[in-house]
C-alpha cells in the first residue's frame, strides 16, 4: 500500500488521525462483536462513568516497519495481559487476550498506510483504551463499557541532541496509590499532570518519584521506567509493587541476560546510591531507552557523563540489541514479534 504523504521525519510525539479505529461495545454482560469504523468521535452521555468517576484503562504499544519490508508489532500478548489486568483491578470487564490481539492487528493493517517507512525514525503508535460508557452518579462501576484502539503517526517522545534528559526528585507523592502500579489507568496519569507540569515549569524533563512509606528508594518516573548501569556493567532496576511493569523493561532484562551476557539485579534501589551509577536511562514504549544526563536532589546534582551527549556504552548496547530485534535486524525470542499480515 502506498504510504501517506508525510514528513516522516519532521513529526512530534503528537496526534494526526488515522483512516480507521476499532470500537466494541459491552453490554447485558458480552462484548459484540466490535468494528473498524472511520469516525473519529466518541458520543456520551453527560453522567457516563468515565466523566464521573474515571473509570478508564488504556495501553500503548507501537507497530513499524522492519528492514525486510514487514509491519510487526511487539509483544502485544503482553499488552493484552496488562489490560486485562489494569480492568480486573478497577472493576470493568475483561476484554479477552485473544480478541485483543486480533483487534490490533486489524486496526494495524487497515492503517498499513500510516505505518512510517524503515529507518525515518517514525512508528505507528497503537492505543488500546476502555473506559465506562452509561451514566452513573453514584460511586459505583458502570454496567457498559467502550474499548477502542486509535493509531497515530508519532516521532520520537525524547528530542534528542538539543540537550541531556535533567530529572528531578520530586515531593509529590506517586500518581499511582500504593500497591495500583500494575494497572494503566486515565485516573493515575491525570494525577500526574501537576507534578509533571512544575517540573518542566521548574526546567526539568521528568520527576524521579520515591516510595511513598520511607521516601528513601527509587520508583520510577510519571511515564517510564529506570535503569541504572553500575560501574563494573551490571544492569539494575527497581523492583517495587507500585511501579508499572513495562513491557520495555522486562525485554531489556531479558535481553542483557541473554543476548548480551550481563549480570541483571532488579531490587530496591536507594536513592543514596544512585550517585554511584555509570549510566542512568528511562524505558518504555514511546522512547525505549532515553538517556539521562541529570538528576536534581533538591540542592544535590548527580551528573551522568555517559548521558548528557549521548547513551552510555552499556545503555546503547541494550537500545541497539532491542530495536535491532524489532526491526528484524537480529533474530527475535519467539512469540516476541507480531507480523501484520
Amino acid at each position: 500500500m502506498e504510504k501517506k504523504n508525510i514528513d516522516w521525519g519532521s513529526i512530534g510525539f503528537g496526534y494526526i488521525p488515522t483512516d480507521y479505529r476499532y470500537v466494541a461495545n459491552f453490554k447485558d454482560g458480552k462484548w459484540d462483536e466490535g468494528e473498524l469504523t472511520t469516525d473519529p468521535n466518541v458520543v456520551l452521555n453527560e453522567c457516563a462513568c468515565v466523566f464521573q468517576y474515571a473509570q478508564t484503562v488504556f495501553e500503548g504499544m507501537k507497530a513499524y516497519t522492519t528492514e525486510d519490508g514487514h509491519i510487526v508489532t511487539f509483544r502485544p500478548d503482553l499488552n493484552a495481559e496488562r489490560l486485562a489486568n489494569s480492568a480486573r483491578r478497577l472493576e470493568m470487564p475483561v476484554f479477552p487476550e485473544d480478541r485483543f490481539v486480533d483487534a490490533v492487528v486489524k486496526t494495524i493493517k487497515a492503517n498499513e498506510a500510516y505505518v512510517p517507512p524503515y529507518g525515518s525514525g517514525a512508528t505507528l503508535y497503537v492505543r488500546p483504551y476502555m473506559f465506562g460508557s452509561n451514566p452513573v452518579i453514584g460511586v459505583k462501576p458502570a454496567d457498559e463499557y467502550q474499548f477502542r484502539i486509535l493509531t497515530t503517526p508519532v516521532g520520537p517522545y525524547f528530542k534528542g541532541g538539543a540537550k541531556p534528559i535533567t530529572i528531578r526528585v520530586t515531593d509529590f507523592d506517586r500518581a499511582a496509590p500504593h500497591g495500583t502500579g500494575h494497572i494503566k489507568a486515565g485516573l493515575n496519569y491525570a494525577m500526574s499532570l501537576h507534578a509533571i507540569m512544575d517540573a518542566h515549569r521548574q526546567g526539568y524533563d521528568e520527576n524521579m518519584y520515591l516510595d511513598s512509606a520511607t521516601r528513601t528508594k527509587v520508583e520510577e518516573t510519571g511515564g517510564a521506567n529506570f535503569i541504572f548501569v553500575t560501574k563494573d556493567g551490571t544492569v539494575v532496576t527497581p523492583k517495587s509493587n507500585s511501579i508499572l511493569p513495562s513491557i520495555t523493561r522486562r525485554s531489556l532484562i531479558y535481553v542483557a541476560e541473554h543476548y548480551l551476557g550481563l549480570k541483571v539485579e532488579e531490587r530496591e534501589v536507594y536513592l543514596d546510591e544512585v550517585k554511584d551509577f555509570a549510566e542512568c536511562g528511562l524505558c518504555g514504549t514511546a522512547a525505549v531507552i532515553s538517556p539521562v544526563g541529570k538528576i536534581v536532589d533538591h540542592d544535590k546534582e548527580i551528573y551522568f557523563p555517559s548521558g548528557m551527549e549521548e547513551m552510555g556504552p552499556t545503555t546503547k548496547k541494550l537500545y541497539e540489541t532491542l530495536t535491532g530485534i524489532q526491526m528484524g535486524r537480529i533474530e527475535a525470542p519467539e512469540g516476541w514479534i507480531k507480523v501484520i499480515e
